[in-house]
């Protein structure tokens, strides 16, 4: 069967793995806006939020800190979506890896492929560690604090947790999207309730009229444990922007943008950027603080799963779980893409198995609650130079006078100025963040720039101003054919699906009630209240999953039958 066919069959068979990923999306499977909404709400709104956001109580931000340096920093990674990376893509419509082999070559995008395979499975399998540290309470199993394990029944629990991920991660961008947007209102609910569920400690115990004063007092001190210098309010921003610097100005994100009817839709990043690396932040360095207090125990000595424990019961737990789902199922699906180009005789499944297998291994040591912010910035700086170079070659090289694939245009399989400039970047990374230059999180614009710069001197010098006969044939293969798109017709709701839909946001209102009833409890009485709203929060819970899935399910189908009228 050729691409063409495969292409016609999977439009119409929702269970087809074929997800064109070695060729432009067809305007057929473009997706609308719901999807990128859930997709990223899901995304972000993740089990690392507890980490992070608890990491910044235990390094010393501020309020001042936390509530404005976050509002700059995730307003910079939207920008960084929505003009960067959505722009490319929806041009494109290819996944990063299949447009760098374009300007770079096979080699270089084996080379970078590789890489980044790599340090994307160490980032699905810390999310795969944080969903064990709540599966893990059930069992007994003792928190798993060292950068090893200390109990091989965690490493049981690690490997169920992980052929769930990698079961989901097979199905493909769609039915994660789907998946994403089911649990990603429940989820960010969930923040809120927790936050608001230990605030009856955290006043108690700083005795303050005003939440802000209160959290000065208790949450976010401007002081860290051991003395050290605090985090400040520079640095909160710079983290907030590079965070996901892999996937916006590295441009990873174009795997998921190439499926977007528009450029704009990059701005739907928004709801994982201020839902998840804002809001939940900042609740879960709430619930950290009272979850802390609760236990009469330091906030270093507990992980994600007890932080959502001791605020939410064993719905918290839960949360933790699909929170850790939520995220590591995309992030294991841009592994399976990443390995595509090295792996040409495999599907995308079978890849996405095999690194999902290794994924799990890596999760089994629990080095995420040591270094994650670490982690995630020292990723951002290692890929982002692919990034720059993407970005100088499709945007620069036309406004400058240099051609577009000048180095593959004649069956290069190596964009030497390329390989240079990736390698020139790191080093000057490495060279301004240990001289003690530059923090770690303030490299990203330096490097960036420089790498933007190294490679367009680079290529003008190797050859990449020459005319060259085959240029516009090689142009003309980097964006899809056009395609007419026939808009669909509007399908009737049904009555189910209203009911259903109803039925889903009741039971998230009802979480809202019980929290408020808690917090109107008498002071003498919260914590036999607590224990009571933890129990009485499992009832919507269960009916939200229930009915939220039915709604997703019968609007999926009902859009499914438009577009094949």
């Amino acid at each position: 069967m050729n691409l063409t066919t495969r292409a016609a069959d999977s439009s119409h068979d929702p269970d087809f793995l074929y997800e064109f990923d070695r060729e432009p999306i067809p305007r057929s499977r473009l997706l609308g806006p719901g999807y990128f909404a859930g997709a990223y709400a899901g995304e972000h709104v993740a089990a690392t939020e507890f980490v992070i956001g608890v990491t910044f109580v235990n390094w010393g931000a501020s309020v001042q800190d936390i509530f404005l340096g976050l509002v700059i920093g995730n307003l910079l990674a939207v920008l960084t979506w929505a003009l960067v990376c959505a722009p490319i893509a929806v041009d494109t419509r290819l996944t990063l890896y299949w447009y760098l082999r374009k300007i770079g070559g096979p080699r270089l995008t084996s080379i970078y492929n590789l890489v980044n395979a790599f340090l994307y499975s160490i980032m699905a399998g810390c999310m795969i560690t944080v969903s064990a540290s709540a599966v893990r309470i059930p069992f007994g199993i003792p928190p798993q604090l060292n950068w090893y394990p200390t109990d091989f029944r965690f490493v049981l629990v690690v490997l169920g947790v992980g052929a769930v991920v990698v079961t989901l991660a097979i199905l493909g961008f769609k039915k994660l999207a789907t998946f994403a947007t089911v649990c990603s209102p429940w989820m960010f609910l969930m923040f809120i309730v927790g936050a608001v569920a230990v605030l009856p400690e955290l006043f108690a115990s700083s005795e303050s009229a005003t939440f802000f004063e209160m959290a000065r007092q208790s949450v976010w001190t401007g002081s860290t444990p051991d003395g050290s210098e605090p985090m400040g309010f520079w640095k909160v921003a710079a983290f907030a922007w590079i965070c996901n610097l892999g996937m916006h100005g590295a441009l990873s994100d174009m795997a998921l943008f190439r499926y977007a009817r528009k450029a704009s839709y990059g701005l739907f990043s928004s709801f994982g950027m201020f839902l998840g690396h804002y809001l939940a932040w900042i609740c879960a360095g709430l619930m950290g603080a009272g979850a802390a207090m609760l236990m009469q125990r330091p906030l270093t000595t507990l992980d994600a799963g007890e932080v959502g424990y001791q605020a939410l019961g064993w719905v918290g737990v839960l949360a933790v779980v699909i929170a850790g789902w939520t995220t590591s199922n995309p992030t294991l699906y841009r592994v399976g893409l990443a390995l595509q180009a090295v792996t040409p005789n495999w599907s995308r499944a079978k890849v996405t198995l095999v690194a999902g297998a290794a994924t799990t291994v890596i999760a089994c040591f629990p080095f995420v609650f040591t270094g994650l912010l670490d982690y995630v910035a020292i990723y951002g700086l290692l890929m982002s130079p692919i990034g720059a170079i993407v970005v100088t070659e499709h945007w620069v090289f036309p406004r400058t006078g240099l051609r577009r694939y000048w180095a593959t245009s004649h069956g290069g399989s190596l964009n030497w100025a390329a390989m240079l400039a990736w390698g020139l970047s790191v080093a000057f990374a490495v060279i301004l963040e240990q001289s003690g230059i530059l923090h770690l999180f303030f490299l990203f614009l330096p490097v960036y720039g420089f790498a933007m710069a190294s490679y367009w001197c680079l290529a003008k010098a190797m050859g990449a101003s020459k005319p060259d006969d085959l240029e516009q044939a090689v142009e003309s293969e980097a964006a899809p054919p056009p395609e007419p798109m026939i808009p669909p017709q509007a399908a009737r709701t049904s009555l189910p699906t209203i009911l259903s839909g109803a039925i889903a946001a009741a039971a998230l209102a009802s979480c809202l009630w019980l929290v408020y009833c808690l917090i109107d409890a008498p002071g003498d009485g919260y914590r036999d209240a607590l224990s009571q709203f933890q129990s009485q929060l499992a009832i919507p819970t269960l009916v939200y999953f229930v009915a939220g899935t039915v709604y997703f399910s019968l609007r999926e189908r009902r859009r499914n039958t438009s577009l094949t009228r």
